[in-house]
This record gives C-alpha cells, structure tokens and sequence, in this order.
C-alpha cells in the first residue's frame, strides 16, 4: 500500500462493562495530505533560551522538556526525531489523525494505535515504539502526565477530544443530551492512560439518547467525540 494513498485505520474496541458488551465506534478517514506548514520530517525547533543563571540548573531540563515540540505533520523516527513521551494537540477541526508504529514498514500489522482528533488529542510515545506518524494536526506539545492544576472545568463541549481529568475538566457525574445531531456517532471513553490501546481503555459506550457517565478521580483521560455538551450534575 502506498504512502500516498492510505487510508487511515482505527482499532476500536469491544469493552465489557457490566453484563454487557459494549463497542467503541469512531469515523474513519482518509489520512490527509500534509498541508504546507507541516511539510518535512523532524521535531520543531525550540525557541532559543536565555542564558542559565546560577540556581537556575535544577529548573533547566524541566523548561527544555515544556519546549519540546513535534510537528503537525510528519514521519518521526522515536529516539531521534521524537523523544518518548506524553504529547498534546488542541485546536484541530478535523483531518488531524496521528499513529503509533512498530516499525517504518507503513503497513497495518505495523500499528500499535492511532486515531482521527478533532479538538484535543494527548498521547504517550513508548520507548519501544519505532515511528510516530502526524497529518494536519495542530503541532505536538510536550507534557507531563503527572502534573496537575490550572482550573478544571465543570462544563465542555461534546466535540472537545481527549481531555485530563483534574487539568482540563473536573471528575464527577456528568450529563449529556447524547449525539450531538439526530442520527449522529456520540461516543465517550475513560481512560487510564493516553496509550489509546484496548488495555488503556476504562468504559465507554457509543449514547443513542441521554447519557450519564462518572469520571473518577483516578481517571486519566476522558475522550468525547459527537456528543452534546457535557454537564456536571454531581
């Protein structure tokens, strides 16, 4: 299958809950073109930094890692052109799908895991992943997926992406109207990491109607895509 022509894959996932199965549907999309922003291979270029001061040594590695960056658009060798790690996006409007590989073959038994974001995307890059794989994606920031703060929110978009629980949105009980058109594919996802394996996966569920779902505090992530907007109700 050519570079060119390939069309982006999903593995989604049938997740037991309860006495029941339930299978995670997401839309599958061409992958896009590059677009001229994105054009190359290899991380962005941090911005040059002042000169260290005395004391400042302790705080150096942490500031370099924040500047880290990976390009919207690219084939990155992991190790070389990108560095293991948890990394973000935000602001995509649609066409944005990354993938994780286990080697530079560009065929499907090479994928580890992928997937198509609209809003906000994270993932975590394994040491033992081969190549991490950007298309007209908003470019990648570095983060640490153990820090927290900020202002979560108690309210947010159904069309708003992968989110961090007790960073971008507060744990509790939370109330939808279900898809966000008639007919649509609302799904939401728990997640205790951003590896977007079926092991990283909580609960999750595809809402033909109302939906009601309980984001704990030992969540990692939540994913929402198609949805109406959700409300905290406790």
């Amino acid at each position: 299958m050519s570079q060119t022509s390939r069309t982006s894959w999903i593995a989604r996932h049938t997740k037991l809950t309860g006495c029941g199965a339930v299978l995670a549907l997401m839309t599958v999309g061409a992958c896009a073109a590059p677009d001229e922003a994105g054009e190359g291979s290899g991380p962005k270029p941090a911005a040059s930094a002042p000169a260290a001061k005395d004391g400042d040594a302790a705080q150096k590695p942490a500031e370099e890692k924040k500047k880290a960056a990976v390009r919207g658009s690219g084939t990155f060798e992991v190790g070389k052109d990108v560095q293991p790690g948890t990394y973000r996006t935000v602001g995509n409007g649609g066409g944005c799908y990354w993938e994780r590989s286990k080697d530079s073959s560009g065929e499907m038994d090479s994928i580890i895991a992928n997937d198509n974001v609209v809003g906000a995307s994270y993932v975590t890059i394994a040491a033992t992943d081969k190549i991490f794989k950007s298309s007209d994606c908003k470019d990648w920031e570095a983060v640490d997926p153990q820090a927290s703060g900020g202002s979560p929110k108690t309210e947010f978009s159904g069309k708003a992406g992968m989110l961090k629980v007790g960073t971008d949105i507060a744990p509790g009980t939370y109330k939808s109207a279900g898809p966000a058109e008639e007919g649509g594919g609302c799904y939401w996802e728990r997640a205790k990491s951003a590896g977007h394996d079926i092991d990283s996966i909580i609960a999750n569920e595809n809402p033909t109607g109302p939906a009601v779902v309980t984001i704990a505090a030992g969540d990692a992530y939540f994913k929402t895509t198609d949805c109406a907007d959700w409300k905290k109700s406790g």
